[in-house]
């Protein structure tokens, strides 16, 4: 039997374009529109709970669930390109809260804070994708990418994330000079293994005149054993997209002293799930 009640449950907000236009989804985690225009629902209360829960932000479960329930066209959102996470939560909180976002910011010339309210559409309206379409020549080499999953990304987010806070606590043991540099050298020699595994994910494909390379631990070996000079320009171009991808910093002007300055915009700040402003 039919709820009687269904015709009150929550509808679309608002529709959004994804950055990847629906590229790099695997079959099974994603349902395309004929117009590449999708629902975003606002936020039920079991969302926003999930959302306030401290582990579950920090494992990207909340993040998973939270996108999953509001656009039901991703299915699976540990499978979706870094590239659209950005959008779907600000498109999230748009749908939930509304499109205005209150922040306090501080001119760095005078140290007034100041609080700004920001049009989220704007935001939303400036993300941009990296042209994936355009690979690296190098020699014989044609480098060909791709953007991380977010299950890849925080995977490596939450390893980095570890990994520094043992760097921290090496440096505050009572141990001697010679243990703590050991112990430091292995953690760095982590780091640099995450690094190296975060820059292969990067990576769809490796053309060469006899071979054409797509295999995850023969891209990675490449990358550990190349020169110097390769790893930089691969790492650089790397680098490039995923700027293109990010948000981009607001520009402020200090009401008391009217310098102009930029403050960065991040979508883990405290209130950005908060209740609305």
């Amino acid at each position: 039997m039919n709820n009687p009640l269904s015709q009150y449950f929550r509808q679309p907000a608002i529709y959004i374009k994804l950055p990847s236009q629906g590229s790099f989804y695997p079959p099974g985690s994603f349902v395309p529109t004929e117009n590449n225009e999708f629902p975003v629902l606002p936020m039920t209360t079991l969302d926003e709970i999930t959302y306030r829960t401290p582990d579950s932000l920090f494992n990207g479960s909340a993040v998973v669930s939270v996108i999953q329930s509001c656009i039901p066209n991703i299915k699976d959102a540990w499978k979706m390109p870094s590239l659209d996470i950005d959008t779907a939560l600000v498109a999230i909180r748009i749908a939930t809260y509304g499109h205005e976002l209150e922040i306090t910011t501080e001119c760095p010339a005078c140290q007034t804070l100041t609080d700004y309210v920001i049009d989220l559409r704007t935001i939303l309206d400036n993300i941009r994708a990296p042209a994936y379409g355009k690979h690296l020549v190098l020699g014989d080499l044609e480098i060909f990418f791709k953007p991380m999953t977010f299950k890849q990304m925080n995977e490596n987010s939450m390893i980095q994330f570890e990994e520094q806070k043992s760097l921290e606590m090496l440096q505050n043991q009572a141990a001697s000079d010679a243990s703590k540099v050991l112990a430091v050298s292995e953690v760095l020699k982590k780091i640099t293994t995450v690094t190296m595994k975060a820059l292969a994910q990067n990576i769809s494909l490796i053309k060469t005149p006899q071979a054409q390379v797509t295999d995850f631990n023969h891209i990675a070996e490449f990358l550990t054993n190349c020169d110097r000079s390769t790893f930089a320009k691969i790492k650089e171009h790397i680098i490039e997209n995923k700027q293109q991808a990010e948000i981009q910093p607001l520009r402020i002007q200090c009401t008391n002293c009217n310098h102009e300055y930029q403050q960065a915009f991040t979508l883990d700040m405290s209130n950005f799930f908060g209740a609305a402003s």
